[in-house]
């Protein structure tokens, strides 16, 4: 059985290593080409990050691979037999916290090269060492305290209950929706400052807004984004009363009020169709099948392993095996991730007008340094926004003219409607 295991995971790896190859394959001839939705200089700049991002992946996935096959090999075994006391959930949680804190250690690296020297070689973050040690701090402390209450109830579960997969999915698929209530208002604060919009006309306008599509929120919040990183970005979130609109000062700072309701506006849109509601949802039946075979794993698997089939093993074997199961679900979530966006653009088009949305969205690609292209097999897999180039032509604006105007060229309108029928 561990021959099998070791097999799905190989391919499961080469098939992520492919399309990542792909990807910096593609990009690195696209970059040359002529530039589309922004200057040459910034449609090259915005090649080379996501090509260096994507080397990295696959160094990030390779060590994951390996990794794996120590964990299956001897791993488990030695760490069984270490941490050893009277009691099975105890062994379970002390299991657990060191299964995540050997994986934290060799991924730190990753993120250490990511946020230090890439994101910082293409101006990105603002991160200081202080801070960012403060910020690995609170994270730790936090982990420890509700990581090791989640550790404890699941593995009491698991020894104690016969049908343990099913109790277990129903802690953490209840947990999931806890989190998205609690996370606007006691969770982000932890990390950053939410000072609420002052009373202007751009708050009376997205009040305005709110009240349209029937959204009773917490309130407008500006985030102190800029601390840490320089990307624009703004979301709708929380549960219930919980419910709040966050705008990232960076974001701020670069739109105009028109094209910040126009972003807004897409952001209700989410809210309007329910999307909250639909991820839960897909998360729920990803959570309930990795539990039903994840949760079910064959008593000679461990065997195999040379360890016993304990609760920390069996939860730890789930999180170990849980990306394999999660990359076969990927294209579909990402296909109704993507259409949600495209409804979401249409609902906030015609609230803050296509215009808005649209020089809003041209923007967002600039400062950002996102590439506007990827390979499809990319983007099929990966992408829960479609491609920018995608979602002018649903909102029915040529491409064409918008690139021109990326490119600083005269134009007789960027907002020349295309007849879809």
């Amino acid at each position: 059985m561990l021959e099998i295991i070791m097999i799905l995971f190989t391919i499961y790896t080469l098939v992520k290593v492919y399309i990542s190859v792909m990807q910096i394959g593609y990009i690195a001839q696209e970059k040359n080409e002529e530039a589309v939705l922004m200057s040459q200089d910034k449609y090259r700049v915005a090649g080379e990050y996501a090509i260096k991002k994507e080397r990295l992946s696959i160094l990030s996935t390779l060590v994951d691979y390996a990794m794996f096959v120590w964990w299956v090999t001897y791993g488990f075994h030695w760490l069984s037999s270490t941490l050893q006391t009277d009691n099975s959930v105890t062994d379970a949680v002390l299991f657990l916290f060191s299964f995540i804190a050997i994986g934290y250690v060799i991924g730190l690296p990753f993120e250490l090269y990511q946020i230090f020297k890439l994101d910082k070689e293409y101006g990105f973050t603002k991160t200081t060492a202080k801070l960012y040690l403060v910020d690995q701090l609170k994270s730790i402390a936090m982990f420890i305290v509700f990581g090791g209450a989640i550790f404890y109830a699941l593995a009491w579960i698991v020894v104690n209950v016969e049908s343990w997969w099913l109790w277990g999915f129903g802690l953490l698929f209840a947990l999931a929706v806890v989190i998205n209530v609690i996370y606007p208002t006691i969770i982000a604060p932890i990390f950053n400052k939410f000072t609420p919009l002052e009373e202007c006309e751009l708050k009376r306008d997205i009040e305005k807004m709110m009240e349209g599509v029937g959204l009773k929120s917490d309130g407008v919040f500006v985030l102190d984004a800029s601390k840490r990183d320089s990307r624009l970005n703004a979301y709708f979130g929380g549960l219930g009363n919980s419910k709040r609109v966050v705008l990232f000062d960076t974001l701020m700072e670069k739109l105009t009020n028109k094209e910040l309701l126009a972003v807004l506006g897409h952001e209700l849109g989410h809210f309007s169709h329910g999307d909250i509601w639909k991820n839960i949802s897909m998360m729920g039946v990803l959570l309930f099948v990795s539990f039903f075979l994840l949760g079910n794993l064959p008593t000679e698997l461990f065997i195999d392993m040379k360890v016993g089939d304990s609760a920390g093993v069996e939860i730890a074997m789930m999180m170990l095996l849980l990306p394999l199961l999660s990359f076969i679900f990927t294209p579909i979530m990402s296909f109704i991730s993507r259409h949600n966006e495209y409804l979401a653009d249409k609902f906030g088009s015609e609230l803050g007008g296509k215009e808005n949305l649209v020089s809003a969205l041209m923007k967002l690609i600039e400062e950002n340094k996102s590439f506007p292209k990827s390979h499809p097999i990319f983007a099929f897999f990966y992408y829960t926004h479609p491609p920018v180039i995608e979602r002018l032509k649903e909102l029915g604006y040529d491409a064409n003219a918008v690139n021109e105007m990326a490119k600083g060229l005269p134009t007789d309108g960027i907002f020349t409607f295309i007849d879809k029928e």
